[in-house]
């Protein structure tokens, strides 16, 4: 299959896309990420464990304040209860079981079939937002997203005609940029549940939070991604992809 290579576009939202994908490419490892992370929450507690706060701790009445997380006794406390904290963490148990439920689904071909079977019905012209309402969806079936939606979303757009870089982009903006957001219900409300609980609590301790009480709002905001990413996918990405990265390959050579 062939593509017309033109010139790569120069203007400002090209430049723009270019410096994000250099930045991009020089971030670390996510683990490296969330372990910076956890350095820079103990020294800005160091920094601002003398500061006196004048909003109050409605749990207790008195002015907030910030922790050291460095002295001896926090730091002992910390390596001391890192399982129990683990294990104590809200979301854990319902995700544990729902999880239960998603894997023999899973297993048996469900979440595969369902989502090979949307896409095949879906129009040339429809691919983008078909492919990213389907990574958006596939977060119900753990890792089908990651494994399956984003290589399908290249060949489907490569069979269509279409490049099959962007389908890839468009499916992993689907899965991995929309992944707090779904139309359906999923493992994810119980875990949002899990944080809104007891930060309600705070104010009020006989609250009792319904495990759907994000779902209007994840709904919504799948909306927004689907057309952004529709938008983005089909008037920037693959047009620059066109210009810069020529097509290779087969479809009879995909996995």
């Amino acid at each position: 299959m062939a593509s017309t290579h033109t010139e790569a576009p120069t203007g400002l939202v090209s430049r723009m896309l270019g410096s994000v994908e250099r930045i991009g490419n020089k971030l670390p490892d996510p683990a490296m990420l969330f372990l910076i992370g956890l350095f820079v929450v103990w020294v800005l507690s160091a920094l601002l464990a003398p500061v006196q706060f004048a909003d109050i701790d409605p749990r207790s009445g008195e002015p907030i304040r910030v922790v050291n997380l460095l002295t001896g006794p926090s730091l002992a406390f910390f390596l001391s209860n890192m399982v129990s904290i683990f294990t104590s963490f809200a979301p854990l148990g319902v995700v544990l079981v729902a999880m239960l439920g998603v894997g023999v689904a899973d297993e048996a071909g469900y979440f595969n079939t369902s989502i090979k079977l949307l896409l095949s019905v879906t129009s040339k012209r429809l691919l983008a937002p078909a492919i990213i309402l389907v990574g958006l969806i596939s977060h119900s079936a753990v890792d089908a997203g990651y494994v399956l939606v984003i290589p399908l979303g290249g060949i489907i757009f490569y069979a269509a005609g279409r490049h099959p870089l962007a389908g890839i982009a468009a499916a992993f903006a689907g899965v991995s940029g929309g992944f707090s957001a779904n139309p359906v219900p999923s493992a994810l409300d119980p875990l949002l549940q899990g944080f809104t609980q007891p930060a309600a609590q705070i104010v009020s301790p006989d609250m009792l939070v319904n495990p759907l009480n994000n779902y209007f709002f994840t709904a919504i905001s799948s909306i927004l991604i689907i057309a952004l990413g529709w938008f983005i996918t089909d008037v920037v990405i693959e047009p620059r992809l066109n210009a810069s990265t020529p097509i290779d390959g087969d479809t009879e050579e995909a996995p």
